[in-house]
Parts: C-alpha cells; structure tokens; sequence
C-alpha cells in the first residue's frame, strides 16, 4: 500500500459555521492514536486554533509572502504526519487564490502529498456555490463536507442542503447541550486525553455527555482515514 502524506484545508467562507472546532477535533483525534500531527491557523487576530495547541500548531498569514512560504512549504513535506489547516473565514478567498497560482495541488501529488478540503455546509447557497466551484476549478480535489450540528444547523432542510455539495462523503459533529459544550471553551482541556484521563474537575454528568459525542466523531474520521488508505491502494487502482 503507497501511502500519501494527508493535509486537510478545514474551511468555509463564513464565519460561525464550526472550521476551528472540525480543526480541533481531527488534530486530537490523531494527537489521541500517537500520531504526530502538524497545524496551521491562518487567523493572525484570534488564532484560536494555534492556542488549542501550542506545541503543534502555529501562526501563518497567507495575506503576506513569508506567511505563504511559512505555510506551503511545510505542506508539500511528505512526512505521514497530517497537516492540519485551520482557515479562517477572510482568509478564504486569499488561500484558494494562491494555492492556484502557484499549482500548490499539482505540485503536492507530485510530492506524495494529498489535499483534502474539508468544507462546514450552511444553509446558505454561497456557501455550496463556493463548494462547486472548487470541484469545478479541481475536479480531482477530495472534498467532504462537514455538518456541524451546533455551530450551523441545517434543521429539516439538511438533506436537501446537503445535497447542493459535490461532497464525497459527509461527517457530523452532533449538537451539544450548552452546559456541556461551554466545557469546550476551556483551552487546557485536551480532548485527545479525555477518554483515557477526564480531569477530575469535570462533573461526572459533564465527562459522560462530553464522551459519548467525541467517541463518534473519532469514529467517523477512523472510518475516513480508512477510505483514504483504501484509495491510495495501488492494488485498487
């Protein structure tokens, strides 16, 4: 099995739509299995992301060329260490904008690296108009969109808003009671340790609800990163 080197653009051209908690979660759901993982947090006002993990997230601001180099040249390392990118909302636009006119895309299967975009649905059809566009503009981009329950909520429309998204698959991140999910904003608490060791401070009813979301979600990318392999097989080629 040849194995590539995967780097996830965790997107959206809206804000509030859940890019840093789907950036969050996948960066713990490696970090919870030994792997090491590397991140990028494209947000140079609020890097959120960055502070979740400070030893293994940093900084970039693609608006500038040393941020663009910062950034690019450590995702086209094919290293089988996942690269995360946490991009913000303004830095949507920008980030796409040079990733072709460098050829970052050509230039990353070359390495044995590959890209894939993880794109938060809203109900709003820009957002799908952006999705199209992308598989328009790089028909071979894997794209999966990502429906956040809490942050995003599609209501009774999912299905048909969903289907709006040239998505190869889908992934859920289930809404959570906002007692429960105010736990989230603590930046000490490691999800990649909860399930093993939930700090005792935590109310039981809190570790119990907060288990039962994350378990399925670390299965939902289990099963992702199994597709991949499988993709990459030269045996299923």
């Amino acid at each position: 099995m040849s194995r590539r080197t995967l780097v996830f653009f965790v997107c959206s051209p809206h804000s509030r739509t859940g890019v840093t908690t789907a950036a969050r979660l996948l960066t713990d759901y490696y970090l919870s299995r030994g792997v090491p993982v590397e991140g990028f947090d494209t947000d140079s006002r609020e890097p959120n992301y960055a502070l979740l993990f400070p030893k293994v997230a940093r900084v970039v601001d693609i608006g500038d060329v040393k941020g663009q180099i910062s950034l690019f040249d450590r995702l086209l390392v094919a290293d089988d260490a996942p690269k995360i990118v946490d991009v913000w909302s303004r830095s949507y636009d920008q980030l796409f904008a040079t990733i072709a006119e460098i050829g970052f895309l050509e230039e990353a299967r070359r390495a044995g690296v590959e890209p894939i975009i993880l794109f938060q649905a809203d109900s709003s059809q820009t957002a799908a108009s952006n999705a199209r566009l992308l598989n328009t503009t790089w028909p071979n981009l894997w794209l999966t969109v990502i429906h956040n329950e809490g942050a995003a909520p599609l209501r009774a429309e999912a299905h048909d808003i969903l289907a709006r998204y040239p998505a190869r698959g889908k992934l859920v991140i289930p809404k959570l009671e906002s007692a429960i999910a105010a736990a989230l904003d603590d930046a000490e608490l490691s999800l990649s340790t909860f399930l093993h060791a939930p700090p005792p401070h935590i109310s039981i009813v809190v570790r119990a609800a907060l288990k039962a979301w994350l378990l399925p979600i670390f299965t939902q990318f289990q099963s992702f990163e199994l597709r991949m392999n499988l993709q990459s097989s030269e045996f299923l080629r």
